[in-house]
């Protein structure tokens, strides 16, 4: 794992400049790879690559970066892992290849110079951000992972192309050239993040999930998908899973095993983040099983019951044996943690997970440099509360809309106190139930699937926005027809959503800049590319049943852990933000607000009422408000920074 960086001065450019850019390109990224730094040029043709890297697979100089080919036509700067590498490391030598050392990087650069680039990616299953200088083409290309595990950002304009793996070092370059983009924070204020190609910053790209941009030496660039849900998804309805549960279970199981053990290989310590959930336990599960001694595992407990997974998580570990580490949160951990945020993610990021994750990260970090995740498990497998009311909410909104409207109205007048107080009558331990009744509500009640969509990721918050931005400016999240009639049930076409939208732009950039924030690697087994399409190969059956999601892990999970050792109810992975926000964050919290009227995107009565309400205790405001204060914390201390 590592973060890269470089540039393409078209026509040429003096060596020193080159280096002199690099450098302080790549040095805004120290934290993504603390155990090496390097930069590579070629004069001649003006481009400069650069590399900090986090030592995890051959932790010699061999596996110093950029690396060139041994033929010397292909350069690259790679951030990420290609858990197939031995075998393609194997297949390799039988061409003829020779190794000078064991890393995955050294792997892939000889299957490129070997084989191409698109034969290589075709071949790789790994998560990464890549840069490739072919000289001989005189080419610079840029590729990004199949599901987005890893970032990749770019800028091309007066005849400089610039690349990285976050906007903070593209931004070291352009300065004050990088402005808001107002479009662009419309879309964030739509789902909580901005989604792929837009960034918060005009002139300034992120390259989406399964894409190849190919530069050229005249400043052309041209983009491609060799990967896409959509066709995955395509693959699937054209041979679906028609084996009865036992062969299911069973090959399931032999396709997680082996996509679990492929990413332990390590040459340094690793462990694994552990909730009180499913994902996370099954993962666990299958790290115990290939492992001889006891694995690491790690957890985030709160003193407020309804957050806290500890003690589920505890038991999990026990029940498997693991050496586990459970961390105890209070409000003080948050206060140190949030001023921070802003200047980790570059944009703004309503994630309140966010929170959690970090501190779980830094937390592994004191052990181990590796953890692996079960993240990727609710995308493929059907895990979400929304994948559950798919059909409820297309048979709803079949109805009157007098009447679809009048519910969410009505929704919006009624204090969130009494919905959680009548739902908790009935389901104790449900978290948060008026927010997942106005989720319900705000799809039952939107315009088209695009908008039910967007209702069911709660944000809410595009009210807050001055009229005429919240809609008109936000890029749409529907996807093209995977066949000519659609194809794919309600609930499969949620899973794609997430898959092509809040996963990659969402769960995964939280992850990646928290987990590199702290020098950690973090790899997901459950997003090998395999397990994913295998997933999405399940009939509805076996993805949901008996009213609950992920029906595939469960069972798989029951086989391998005591009945009742995984004991919390699916909560997500939250924090208590919302007494937070009313005790240790509040003088934060108002000092921000109070620069609200001055804002040019933002109504600052709307956002002052929303704190009053919350401040009063009638209605928790948390999930609103955080989207607000992570917009002006971002642009406090990283849009105006410069």
């Amino acid at each position: 794992m590592c973060g890269i960086a470089g540039l393409w001065v078209f026509g040429g450019a003096d060596g020193t400049r080159l280096a002199r850019q690099a450098g302080i390109m790549i040095d805004r990224l120290a934290h993504r790879g603390p155990d090496d730094r390097g930069v590579w040029q070629d004069d001649a043709a003006g481009v400069a690559l650069a590399n900090r890297r986090l030592a995890i697979i051959d932790l010699s100089p061999l596996g110093h970066q950029p690396m060139t080919s041994a033929d010397g036509r292909v350069t690259v700067a790679f951030n990420g892992e290609i858990y197939n590498y031995q075998d393609l490391r194997q297949q390799l030598v039988g061409e003829g290849v020779a190794f000078r050392g064991q890393s995955d990087t050294e792997v892939l650069v000889e299957a490129i110079a070997r084989w191409g680039v698109n034969r290589a990616l075709a071949a790789c299953n790994g998560m990464f951000g890549l840069a490739v200088w072919l000289a001989e083409e005189r080419r610079l290309m840029l590729v990004r992972d199949r599901l987005g595990e890893k970032p990749l950002y770019w800028s091309l304009s007066n005849g400089v192309l610039l690349f990285a793996s976050e906007l903070k070092a593209v931004r070291a370059e352009l300065g004050y050239h990088a402005v808001p983009d107002e479009a662009a924070l419309a879309d964030y204020f739509r789902h909580g993040f901005i989604p792929a190609p837009r960034t918060a910053f005009t002139g300034i790209r992120q390259l989406p999930p399964g894409t190849c941009m190919t530069v050229s030496a005249d400043g052309s660039a041209e983009t491609r998908a060799y990967w896409s849900v959509t066709d995955a998804a395509r693959r699937a309805l054209a041979a679906p899973l028609t084996l009865e549960d036992p062969e299911i279970l069973r090959l399931t199981g032999d396709l997680l095993t082996d996509a679990v053990r492929r990413r332990m290989v390590s040459d340094v310590p690793l462990g694994v983040f552990l909730s009180g959930g499913i994902d996370s336990a099954l993962v666990a599960a299958l790290m115990q099983g290939q492992s001889a001694t006891p694995i690491r595992s790690f957890t985030i407990g709160f003193g407020e019951a309804e957050f806290d997974e500890s003690a589920a998580a505890e038991a999990t570990a026990k029940a498997l044996g693991t050496d586990h580490t459970t961390l105890r949160v209070d409000a003080g951990d948050a206060v140190d943690l949030v001023p921070h945020l802003a200047g980790m993610y570059d944009e703004p990021f309503a994630d309140i997970s966010a929170i959690p994750t970090a501190l779980l990260c830094r937390l592994a970090r004191r052990h181990v440099t590796v953890a692996l995740s079960g993240d990727g498990g609710d995308e493929a497998f059907g895990g979400y509360s929304r994948h559950l009311w798919a059909e409820s909410v297309g048979r709803w909104r079949r109805r009157p809309a007098w009447l679809r409207h009048g519910l969410a109205r009505l929704d919006a007048t009624v204090p969130d106190a009494w919905i959680d107080g009548a739902a908790h009558l009935l389901k104790p331990h449900l978290r948060q139930p008026s927010d997942k009744v106005g989720k319900f509500l705000g799809a039952v009640a939107a315009a088209d699937e695009d908008q039910a969509y967007i209702a069911m990721l709660g944000m809410k918050a595009d009210t807050i926005l001055r009229p005429g931005l919240a809609l008109d400016a936000a890029a749409p999240v529907a996807l093209p027809p995977i066949t000519p009639s659609g194809g794919a049930d309600p609930t499969l076409r949620l899973q794609l959503r997430d898959l092509a939208r809040y996963l990659p732009d969402g769960v995964l950039v939280k992850v990646d800049r928290a987990s590199m924030a702290a020098g950690l690697e973090a790899r997901a087994p459950l997003l090998d590319p395999r397990v994913v399409e295998w997933g999405l190969r399940l009939p509805l059956h076996q993805r949901l049943r008996d009213g609950r999601g992920k029906w595939m892990l469960r069972r798989l999970l029951a086989d391998r852990i005591p009945r009742g050792a995984v004991t919390a109810p699916k909560t997500g992975f939250g924090a208590p933000l919302g007494a937070w926000l009313r005790g240790p964050l509040r003088d934060w919290a108002a000092g921000l607000l109070e620069t609200a009227p001055q804002d040019s995107l933002i109504q600052a009565p709307v956002a002052a009422a929303l704190w009053r309400q919350h401040l009063s205790g009638r209605h928790d405001h948390a999930g609103r408000l955080w989207t607000v204060l992570s917009y002006l914390s971002w642009k406090a201390t990283v849009a105006e920074a410069d």
